[in-house]
């Protein structure tokens, strides 16, 4: 089944307001005035919408956090049994140091369609669209998965762009990739944009590897599920965390998640940019209203662009 085409303005509308709540914070150093502007503005903004809504991927978990937390419902609850996942403000840090690529983001999943990742660590690789299907494997060295890509795309090892989250567990992968001479782009938050900016024809990014957020993982398999790329997914967790993911319904830990496995069916995604980034402009105040730009997609419907609109100041 598709998610009606009628609920894709309204989610657009949803991330646009988040970012909206966060502006004001823009470059004042308090990433949890941020946070918590664009989340009171998501959450009404979700609660005028008719569904029956559970957040399967939120700001944590009820008893750490107050709005918008894993299992709350959202919506009037009347309409379709909805998953969201859903990042209010990816990217507090950029907020706060007024620094690119602050976004506020969701996905949208009929019920049972999401994967429920924990919010631990995650590895992750992710590739742009046609590729040969399982081209990469975390279980294989960098220095294959790079000559697979290289192979594939016919593109000289050299000339492959590699995104890399800056972090001292990735100094091994920053290592091998500089063996190669692979050009690397290196992103200091971010994870989603990160992801996704493979499949992106705006960017030279040809794959993205690392650890980060498992939420972020499931963000950026949404999206590039409505774009055509791959990912591939496992989970990294310590022993306490194993316990919540057991909870949750993981088996096996070690467990490789392609991008099939973590969204099933129709899929949106939303992500509307608070500061300007590579994907799309950050919010521009025009005086009486707000420019608001979004990258959306509806799966099913092949919809795939770039969105302007305007909020008149309150």
């Amino acid at each position: 089944m598709s998610i009606d085409k009628n609920y894709f303005n309204k989610f657009i509308r949803a991330t646009e307001k988040a970012a909206i709540g966060a502006f004001p914070f823009i470059g004042k150093g308090d990433k949890n005035a941020a946070d918590k502007g664009s989340v009171d503005m998501m959450r009404n903004e979700l609660n005028t919408i008719d569904m029956n809504g559970e957040v399967v991927i939120g700001e944590g978990e009820m008893d750490e956090a107050p709005m918008l937390y894993i299992g709350e419902k959202v919506g009037t609850k009347n309409g379709p049994e909805l998953d969201i996942a859903l990042d209010p403000l990816e990217g507090t840090n950029f907020v706060a140091k007024n620094l690119p690529n602050a976004f506020s983001m969701l996905a949208v999943c009929e019920k049972g369609n999401l994967f429920s990742a924990p919010d631990t660590y995650m590895e992750k690789i992710s590739i742009g669209p046609n590729l040969p299907k399982d081209l990469l494997d975390l279980d294989n060295s960098v220095e294959k998965n790079i000559k697979l890509l290289s192979e594939a795309k016919k593109k000289n090892i050299d000339k492959i762009t590699a995104c890399v989250l800056k972090r001292p567990r990735h100094e091994e992968i920053i290592k091998k990739l500089e063996n190669l001479n692979v050009n690397i782009k290196f992103i200091s938050d971010g994870d989603v944009s990160g992801a996704i900016s493979v499949a992106d024809p705006n960017t030279n990014v040809d794959i993205y590897l690392g650890i980060g957020g498992g939420p972020e993982g499931v963000l950026a398999a949404a999206a590039l599920s409505c774009m055509g790329g791959q990912i591939q997914t496992r989970l990294v967790l310590d022993n306490e965390q194993l316990t919540r993911a057991k909870k949750l319904g993981i088996k096996d830990e070690k467990k490789k998640y392609n991008i099939d496995e973590m969204i099933k069916g129709d899929v949106i995604f939303c992500a509307s940019a608070i500061t300007s980034g590579d994907i799309v402009d950050g919010i521009k105040d025009l005086g009486e209203k707000y420019e608001v730009s979004t990258f959306a997609l509806h799966k099913d419907y092949k919809i795939f662009k770039k969105i302007k609109n305007f909020h008149p100041k309150k």
